[in-house]
This record gives structure tokens, sequence and C-alpha cells, in this order.
């Protein structure tokens, strides 16, 4: 966007339709408060299946998309903004649909050259009944966020997971086992600026109780943030240059976040997704590494929208 912040209507779209809608609520309120310090007029969207009658009538100059998850963050969003002519923050539809589905943007990654796990997409009736690969594994679903529906299987399991065979699941027929990569998890946020793709810096981050899941992302005190990471600094740049090399591979735009897992015994770096709208809340990684690097939240939020486009 060309135009000084005060002279826009921005569009703050949150909440939405996914599991991940407290956590969007969250992002959204905040990007909005820091919108509204900058003298934008704001509209705050609670988003739902009325979202593009209700963007016809508001008419925005620009639409800053904090949803998380399926529906706000896999394309079908961003298809409903380009079909309004509205620029919008983040990556466009083939990007954020790619990037979601966990099997699609694997092999994308890979066709880059870029390690990512093993495994692969299973019947979920399948993975309840049994050890479909050798223990320790990790099961989610295909194209969730957030680590919503995420389960660890330990080395020495007796059982699989049974709960992605109930009734009650509700994340896809397939889901995603891969085998689990011990070692550090790392996190490295991406902006994709006009001369290229730039990764900031790497998180360490360790979960206070067990496994690295929800609660760990978006409690208070759920997860311990090293930054920067104390790596070897051979692992630190390579995760910096996987970083822009996945954002590119993949066509984003906007900010994105990487995550990786790093086994120290083996030195063996592993990409394991790109999150294309990453946490904007008072836990969240992408605004702490923007802070550390100099960017302020309202700095980060404001490059945001200003970053803001509608490709046809």
């Amino acid at each position: 966007m060309n135009r000084p912040i005060k002279d826009l209507h921005v569009a703050v779209l949150m909440g939405g339709l996914s599991p991940e809608r407290e956590v969007s609520l969250s992002s959204g309120r905040m990007c909005a408060d820091a919108l509204e310090g900058q003298a934008a007029r704001v509209t705050r969207v609670d988003a739902g299946r009325d979202l593009a009658q209700v963007l016809a009538e508001l008419k925005p100059d620009v639409a800053l998309n904090a949803l998380h998850g399926v529906w706000g963050e896999d394309g079908c969003v961003q298809g409903i903004l380009e079909t309004l002519q509205i620029p919008y923050t983040h990556s466009g539809v083939m990007a954020s649909a790619v990037a979601m589905d966990k099997d699609k943007s694997k092999a994308v990654l890979k066709a880059a050259g870029i390690a990512v796990p093993g495994g692969g997409l299973f019947d979920r009736h399948d993975v309840a009944a049994r050890h479909v690969i050798a223990p320790p594994y990790v099961v989610k679903p295909n194209a969730e966020g957030s680590s919503v529906g995420v389960y660890l299987v330990r080395e020495g399991a007796n059982r699989p997971i049974k709960e992605v065979g109930e009734p009650g699941w509700t994340y896809g027929e397939q889901v995603m086992v891969e085998p689990f990569i011990r070692g550090n998890e790392l996190a490295v946020t991406v902006l994709g600026e006009k001369s290229g793709p730039r990764a900031l810096t790497v998180t360490d981050i360790t979960p206070t109780k067990g496994f690295y899941d929800y609660e760990a992302k978006y409690a208070p005190g759920g997860s311990r943030h090293v930054l920067p990471a104390d790596l070897p600094a051979h692992v630190f740049e390579a995760a910096l240059r996987i970083s822009e090399q996945a954002h590119a591979a993949l066509g984003c735009r906007g900010v994105t976040r990487s995550d990786f897992r790093y086994d120290d015994l083996n030195d063996d770096l592993v990409l394991l997704e790109v999150n294309t709208q990453p946490g904007m809340t008072p836990t969240s990684l992408a605004p702490e590494q923007a802070a550390f690097t100099g960017m302020a939240y309202a700095d980060l939020v404001r490059w945001m929208v200003e970053d803001a486009s509608c490709p046809r």
C-alpha cells in the first residue's frame, strides 16, 4: 500500500471457523490495537460465512488477515478477498493452500532440496488400530495449524493413538504420521521483502511440560524461548537460509514462520512446516523475533499492511 497508515481503512479479520478461533481473536485484537495506535481507521471483523457480504458493504482499503487454520489460512478467505479486489496481508491463494496441506507442502519443499520428515498420509482408522510406522512417531491432521490434534507416540508404546479413530475426530479421514525427530524445536520468522525473503533470527523452544502442543504454544509459561538460539553457527545459518528458501519455494509473501527440529546427535536439521499466518498473540514467536531485531510490534503490523497486495 502506498498511502500513509492514517489514511487507510483496515478490516482486521479475526475469529473465524477453525479450532484456532481463540488464538485468532487474540492475534486480531492486538493487531487492531496496534493499527488504531497509529491512527488508522480499523474495523474488527469476526469472520463468518457471510464474510464476502460484510466486506462488500465495508469496502475497506486493505484487509489484515489475522485468521488461523482452515478456511482463513488455506486459500478460501484469500479467494474471497481477491474476488472482491481487496488487498490483503500474507500469502496468496495457491501458497496458502499448499502450505496448509502438509503432504503437498512437503512434496514441494523436498523438490526444492529441503530436508523434510519421512512418513506420509494414512487412514485415521488404521492409525488408531495399529502402529503404521515404528514408534516413536507423531500423528497430526494434514491441514491444521497451531499443533491442533497433534499426538506423540513414544518409543516402546504398547498402543497407537485411539483418539484419531473416534467419531468425534473432525480433522479429516487421513492423518499425517511422521517419525519423531529428537532434539531442539526451532522457529524462524521470514519477511517477504521486495528484495527477497529475509529471515530474522532463530528461536529455540523448550516446552515447560512434555510435548510442544497447543497448550505449550499459547498458554502463558507453556514454553521457554531462547532468543537467539544457542546453536552451532552452521546450524543457525542453515536455519535462516532454509527458511528463506522455503518461503520462496512455496510462493509465499508477507510474514511466514518456518518450524524445524534439530537433532544435535546426528547434526540433522529438518523443516517440519511453513506457517503462512503466524500468530500475533502475547506468546507468539514472530513478533518476539521482530522485536529482537529492533522492529516493535506496531512496526511489524504496519509493515504487514504496507506489504498487502491483491494478486490477480
